[in-house]
C-alpha cells in the first residue's frame, strides 16, 4: 500500500490490538477457574497442562491482536512480512517453551504416577525437553526462510566427531538409560555396590546417579561405573526383606525354653515396633557347638532396609531383659592360663584338652 496512515486506521489497529489484551486477560482468567477445578482430581496432568496453558494462551491472544493490527495499516509488503514473520517467530518460541513443559510435566507425572517406571528419574525428562526444543528451534529456522537441510547435514557430519570427543559423556547416557530401561534400579530404591558405596537411589540423570547414604550424605556415581558394578538391591524384587540375629546360650540352658522365650519376645517386637512386619513368620535355628555356648540364629522381617536396625536394637534389649528374668545365661567366652614349675599349662576350650609346654625346670620361667 502507498497511501498514508489516518487516523481510522490508527483506531482500528488500536481496536484489534486492544482486543488482543482483552482476550489474553479474559483467557487467563478462564485457565485460573481450570486450574482451580484440575487441583481437585487425583491425575496430576491436568495441572501441568492447565498451568501451562496460562502462559501460553495469552500470548497467542497477544499475538493475534497484534498481527490483526498490522494487517489494517498500510503497510508495504515488505514491512508486511518482516512483522508476520517476527510475530511467527515470536509465537512458535512461546509454543515451543510451553510445550517443552507440558510434555516434560506429563512424562514426569506419568513416571512418578507408575511404581514400575523411573519415578524421580530426570533422564527421560531432560531427553524429552531437548528434543521438543530442538525442533522447535528447527521450525523457527524454516519460518525466517533457513533452510535446515545444510544445516542438518553439518550437525550429522559434526556429530561424529562431537561423539568422540563426549564418549565418556554418552557412554553415562545411554548407561542411564539402560539402566532405567531395565528397571534393575528406580529411584527410591536401596542399593549396594561391591565398591563399598550403599544407600537411597535420589535420582539417575543424563550422567549420574545420586544416592543418599544414611547419613544424608551424597554419593555420585557416574552411570557407566554403576552399570559395571556388581551391585545389591534391597528393595527388589520386593522391599520386605528378613534379618539375621546371632545369639548364643550356656550349654546348661533347656533349649525347648530358651526357644520357646525368645519367640515370645519375637512376636512382641513383630507387633509393637514401628518397620517390622507382623505377619511374618519368624524363626530360630540352632546350628552350633560353640567353645562357650550353643548357638543360633533368629531370623526377623523388616519392612525396608534401614528399618533392621531399629528392629535389631528393640530385639536385642527385650532379649537380654527377657532372658534375665528367666534365668538364662549368656556365657561370654572365657580361657585361662595356668603357670606351674617346671611347665605352662595353657588350657583350651572347655570341649577341649589343655594345651602344657614344658620349660624345664623352674629356672626357665
Amino acid at each position: 500500500m502507498n497511501r498514508g496512515v489516518t487516523l481510522d486506521d490508527l483506531m482500528l489497529a488500536g481496536i484489534a490490538l486492544t482486543a488482543g489484551l482483552l482476550a489474553a486477560f479474559l483467557l487467563r482468567m478462564l485457565l485460573r477457574w481450570l486450574g482451580r477445578h484440575a487441583s481437585r482430581t487425583k491425575w496430576s496432568g491436568d495441572d501441568v497442562i492447565v498451568d501451562t496453558l496460562r502462559t501460553v494462551v495469552p500470548w497467542a491472544a497477544i499475538a493475534g491482536g497484534a498481527a490483526s493490527a498490522a494487517a489494517v495499516l498500510p503497510l508495504t509488503r515488505t514491512v508486511q512480512h518482516h512483522v508476520n514473520q517476527t510475530l511467527s517467530v515470536l509465537l512458535i518460541f512461546v509454543v515451543t517453551l510451553t510445550a517443552a513443559r507440558v510434555i516434560a510435566g506429563l512424562v514426569r507425572a506419568v513416571t512418578q504416577s507408575r511404581s514400575g517406571v523411573a519415578g524421580s528419574a530426570t533422564i527421560f525428562v531432560n531427553i524429552t525437553r531437548v528434543v521438543v526444543l530442538a525442533m522447535g528451534f528447527l521450525v523457527m529456522l524454516q519460518t525466517l526462510g533457513i533452510s535446515i537441510a545444510p544445516l542438518l547435514t553439518a550437525l550429522g557430519v559434526g556429530g561424529l566427531a562431537v561423539a568422540l570427543a563426549l564418549q565418556d559423556t554418552l557412554a553415562n547416557l545411554f548407561a542411564g538409560i539402560h539402566i532405567l530401561a531395565s528397571k534393575t534400579v528406580q529411584p527410591g530404591d536401596y542399593i549396594r555396590l561391591s565398591s563399598g558405596e550403599e544407600g537411597y537411589v535420589v535420582d539417575i540423570n543424563w550422567r549420574q546417579t545420586t544416592v543418599r547414604q544414611l547419613s544424608n550424605n551424597l554419593v555420585v556415581i557416574p552411570n557407566g561405573q554403576l552399570a559395571k558394578s556388581n551391585m545389591i538391591n534391597y528393595t527388589r524384587p520386593e522391599q520386605q526383606l528378613t534379618v539375621l540375629v546371632q545369639v548364643g546360650v550356656g550349654y546348661d540352658s533347656d533349649l525347648e525354653h530358651v526357644e520357646k522365650v525368645t519367640m515370645e519376645v519375637v512376636a512382641e517386637v513383630m507387633t509393637e515396633i514401628t518397620g517390622a512386619v507382623p505377619d511374618h513368620e519368624p524363626a530360630i535355628r540352632f546350628h552350633t557347638f560353640g567353645d562357650s555356648r550353643i548357638g543360633f540364629t533368629v531370623i526377623l522381617g523388616v519392612g525396608e532396609f534401614s528399618d533392621q536396625y531399629r528392629i535389631k536394637h528393640e530385639f536385642i534389649k527385650r532379649l537380654h531383659k527377657r532372658y534375665r528374668a528367666e534365668g538364662i545365661r549368656i556365657p561370654a567366652p572365657a580361657r585361662t592360663v595356668a603357670l606351674h614349675q617346671g611347665a605352662t599349662v595353657i588350657p583350651q576350650p572347655r570341649s577341649g584338652a589343655d594345651l602344657v609346654i614344658e620349660h624345664g625346670g623352674p629356672d626357665a620361667l
